[in-house]
């Protein structure tokens, strides 16, 4: 062996171990940050949570129309956006594949994957809360929405650009409009991928707080008003933890396990349909 090649072999296996320690340090402290979680969750996790309101300072209570509000704000939420970023990703990846519109909205769609999420809250935050005169459902589904965008977009241009080219042919030869072959031959092969991007998206929103901080800000009591504030699991975490009040840091710890559940879920759910998509 060449003096050369055992210097290449070293620092391989210098840059190996570097790699593998990094990722250990990473397990390590994700495996802690768990650890304390499912601790202090579960400790707190019990009846109450579902069935009663967010209490006043220094007294126990539940979680209830955090949980509601949360729902109902991100259904709405995915309701605007989903179909927003699925019709633009269509026409990116069936009609304008090399247009220079495909190429501005691709660029854009880039930039709001990457934006941070505090910047959408306080754009919705001017062009509705300020014009509305008061915080609201609407404006939090609003700004979650623009959040669902860009995931929805990139997921269904990339999957669509997976389906083969000869199944929109073969289904163009049998006299198929080009907006049927999209419909029942596309969308039916990339069924599975589109679904995976709708349940990533989901996860993605599910957890924001800064965009409905300026949105939907919070409300301790049951309302499901979309023109009124409306409480939301994020913000309850974030006003709770910071609190002084044992009871409301107990319900703060239990609302961040069940984020961090539902999450999880929706990424084990879209895991399971991309390896169903791959075997296939």
């Amino acid at each position: 062996m060449s003096a050369l090649q055992a210097a290449r072999k070293t620092r391989s296996a210098v840059a190996m171990g570097l790699c593998v320690a990094s990722a250990g340090v990473g397990l390590i402290a994700l495996a802690f940050i768990l650890a304390a979680l499912f601790w202090n969750g579960f400790s707190g996790l019990n009846l109450k949570v579902f069935t009663e309101m967010t209490p006043p300072p220094g007294s126990a209570g539940g979680l209830l129309n955090a949980i509601v509000g949360s729902l109902i704000m991100t259904f709405f939420g995915v309701l605007i956006g989903a179909p927003l970023g699925m019709f633009a990703g269509t026409y990116m990846a069936e009609y304008g594949r090399n247009s220079k519109l495909t190429t501005v909205v691709r660029f854009i769609n880039d930039i709001l994957l990457s934006a941070p999420s505090i910047v959408i809250g306080l754009f919705v935050y001017e062009i509705t809360v300020v014009q509305m005169g008061h915080f609201s459902a609407i404006a939090g589904s609003i700004a979650l929405a623009f959040l669902v965008v860009p995931v929805v977009v990139r997921t269904t241009e990339d999957m669509l650009n997976l389906v083969p080219g000869s199944l929109r042919e073969a289904a163009t030869a049998l006299g198929l409009p080009r907006s049927l072959v999209i419909r029942h031959v596309a969308y039916k092969a990339a069924r599975a991928g589109l679904i995976t991007g709708l349940l990533l998206a989901v996860a993605r929103v599910s957890g924001e707080t800064a965009p409905l901080l300026f949105t939907a800000l919070n409300n301790q009591f049951w309302s499901t008003k979309l023109d009124a504030p409306m409480a939301s699991l994020p913000v309850v975490i974030f006003q709770f933890a910071l609190s002084p009040y044992k009871e409301w840091q107990q319900l703060a710890w239990a609302g961040a396990l069940l984020i961090t559940l539902a999450v999880l879920a929706l990424s084990i759910t879209a895991r399971v349909l991309g390896a169903q998509r791959t075997s296939k």
